[in-house]
């Protein structure tokens, strides 16, 4: 893949299987700017590298 493609994961319920927490864990933490992420529709979305990305930036 290269940077201009997109990898999205859709709906909390694919987000929350992701970062292994439940889809209430994950609508809070979303829904509040905890981890990155962006409503289009009625549906969340995330870009898996962001994601990854946050996650390795906040280790500590």
């Amino acid at each position: 893949m290269n940077d201009d493609q997109l990898d999205l994961i859709w709906g909390v319920e694919a987000i929350a299987a992701f970062i292994n927490r439940t889809p209430r864990q994950t609508y809070h933490m979303i829904s509040k700017g905890q981890i990155p992420g962006k409503r289009v529709g009625e549906r969340w979305v995330v870009d898996r590298r962001d994601l990854i990305a946050f996650f390795r930036e906040n280790k500590e």
